[in-house]
């Protein structure tokens, strides 16, 4: 691999706005792309590869290149000695020492946490949640995450989709047990496609299309999606509903709900209306009015490391407790919108046992009775998919 001034100055350029200003990788990479229309394929994807190779490595690359947190080009030569790229003889590159890093990348495999490339009370919180599990699931989130479409069964099915893209030499791999998901053979950009600006399909990963299956909805009910987002989850559910019924899709965030209903007119789902949640009215209102409730609760993100990895220089453990307290209330406070015999599922995209089971036991010991768990779900990044969580819970009340 021969590398180009340009395309490597894009990466640091990348690096500097992820750790010294503290930026989404997603959004500056997304950006950087933008920044430059002359880039080829090529050049854009290894910009982007590249990129959060090096974010996901971030800590080990240090260690190994003996970095401050400023010193992005030594961190980057470090990637070229593990990776087997050719150095160039350029002036940012004259302090790289290749056998010293070698000799310090051998040093430091027996310690997990810099093998691996984790914070130090991640590592202590990992294995004190799950135990001798914890290091099979770390490596598994070290691993880059597969593109996988989620046919829009409103638009297209499988067969036509599948043709569409054979046809742009996109080839794609069935998921067991997932009539709508289709897996990238090789990555691509897909928003540049004609299927996708029609609405033939969406990007979501397999574990979180699981989650609408879960919730179990019937073309007819009223089902919430209480924590809808940008509303990857409502356009689920109104495939399955096949746009028949209503789903409420509620969030905190004006902009969310503005992305999502785009996203619904390109999907041709019109069976979703949204609904800003300003006030504690704006829930009391919904009290007893679902058939089915959906609460994708905010949570740490640990299950999806491999699709975010600069979230584990962002975490911090004060944030995972704050979030443990929102979800227990949002579990309080919505549960209500449920009506009697009603279903709802608590999701998570998290792998922390203190996330996932032990928030439904804590509501389910204090409703008295009230909510009756039906069944769990629990994947582990180790599956290949997404770490996720779900329950699934009856009102009896």
């Amino acid at each position: 691999m021969k590398l180009f001034p340009n395309v490597v100055h894009a990466v640091i350029r990348n690096l500097g706005e992820i750790f010294d200003e503290k930026k989404y990788a997603d959004k500056v990479i997304e950006r950087t792309l933008k920044s430059n229309p002359r880039w080829g394929a090529r050049d854009r994807r290894f910009i982007a590869e590249t990129t959060y190779e090096i974010v996901r490595w971030w800590r080990l690359l240090k260690e190994v290149a003996d970095a401050k947190d400023t010193d992005h080009w030594l961190v980057f030569g470090a990637w070229c000695m593990l990776n087997e790229v050719e150095i160039p003889q350029w002036e940012e590159f004259k302090n790289l020492r290749p056998e010293r890093m070698k000799k310090a990348y051998a040093n430091l495999q027996p310690i997990r946490r810099l093998r691996e490339s984790i914070p130090d009370w991640m590592d202590k919180l990992g294995e004190r949640e799950l135990g001798d599990k914890w290091e099979r699931e770390l490596q598994s989130l070290n691993h880059e995450a597969e593109v996988v479409l989620r046919i829009n069964t409103l638009k297209t099915n499988k067969e036509t989709l599948t043709r569409l893209l054979n046809l742009q030499d996109m080839e794609t791999m069935q998921v067991e047990g997932l009539d709508e998901a289709l897996i990238l053979k090789r990555r691509q950009n897909m928003f540049r496609i004609p299927q996708f600006k029609e609405g033939f399909f969406e990007i979501q990963d397999a574990s979180s299309q699981m989650v609408g299956r879960f919730l179990d909805v019937k073309p007819g009910m009223r089902v919430i999606d209480a924590c809808a987002g940008a509303g990857g989850k409502s356009l689920h559910l109104a495939a399955l509903m096949n746009n028949k019924g209503k789903i409420i899709s509620l969030d905190i965030a004006q902009w969310k709900l503005d992305e999502l209903m785009k996203r619904a007119r390109r999907a041709g789902a019109f069976n979703i209306e949204p609904k800003l949640v300003d006030s504690v009215k704006a829930i009391k209102r919904l009290d007893s009015s679902a058939d089915r409730l959906l609460l994708d609760v905010p949570c740490s993100g640990l299950g999806v490391l491999r699709r975010n990895p600069d979230a584990k220089w962002k975490l911090t453990m004060e944030r995972i407790e704050e979030v443990k307290q929102l979800q227990i209330e949002i579990l309080r406070n919505y549960s209500p919108m449920l009506k009697s015999d009603g279903m709802m599922v608590y999701s998570t995209c998290s792998i922390l046992p203190s996330e996932n089971s032990a928030q439904v036991l804590k509501f389910l010991e204090e409703q008295k009775g009230a909510f009756e768990l039906i069944a769990e779900k629990i994947i582990l990044p180790s599956s290949g998919s997404d770490g996720f969580y779900m329950a699934s819970m009856k009102r009896k009340a």
